[in-house]
């Protein structure tokens, strides 16, 4: 009879485990739609997201509603974090990119957080002034997701050139060395 709930707790046990990895891993699935009534607009999808390509245009919304445009970042180094706030390891990721942004801004780098909290601004803003980020929040929607060739697990982070051209794309947490490796030659290069 004890049989039955061993392997029943075995099971848990596996299942358990495998969610870890998952959520380690990356926040794959979940809503990739902003807020409702959120406009947002993207250019042709130059290279669909693709390394070397052009990075798509886009023009979306901060946290108190103002459009934001992507040419507003034109001659920076870009981090472009596609993040949710209930995805752990974009939440473990934030405190890196607050560093990041602190210590290169002078140098000519910009993070733009683009959210994917269906919630918008509203889910975001308690977050943002919780953990001091010192970057643009944006709040993304399925246009923008699609421009960047399909958006489908979180974080994923792309770095950008000072021309805008996409450098890397990181899926799944990425540790910030990692970020500091990728942008220091770019922010050494002018354009």
């Amino acid at each position: 009879m004890r049989h039955p709930r061993v392997r029943a707790r075995l099971i848990a046990a596996i299942v358990l485990v495998m969610l870890l990895v998952l959520s380690l891993a990356g926040c794959g699935g979940g809503s990739t739609k902003g807020a409702e009534g959120t406009s947002g607009t993207t250019a042709a999808p130059a290279g669909n997201g693709e390394t070397g390509t052009q990075a798509p245009g886009f023009e979306l919304a901060d946290l108190t509603g103002k459009m934001v445009s992507s040419k507003e970042f034109a001659g920076k180094v870009v981090i472009l974090d596609f993040w949710a706030t209930w995805c752990p390891p974009c939440r473990e990721e934030i405190p890196h990119f607050v560093q990041l942004q602190s210590k290169y801004r002078d140098q000519g780098l910009v993070i733009v957080g683009l959210s994917l909290d269906a919630g918008g601004a509203a889910d975001v803003s308690p977050f943002a002034e919780e953990h001091n980020v010192n970057y643009p929040m944006l709040i993304g929607n399925d246009d923008v997701t699609k421009a960047y060739g399909g958006v489908n697990s979180i974080p994923t982070t792309f770095v950008l050139d000072r021309t805008g051209k996409i450098v890397k794309r990181f899926v799944g947490f990425t540790p910030p060395e990692v970020f500091e490796e990728t942008i220091a030659p770019l922010l050494a290069a002018t354009s």
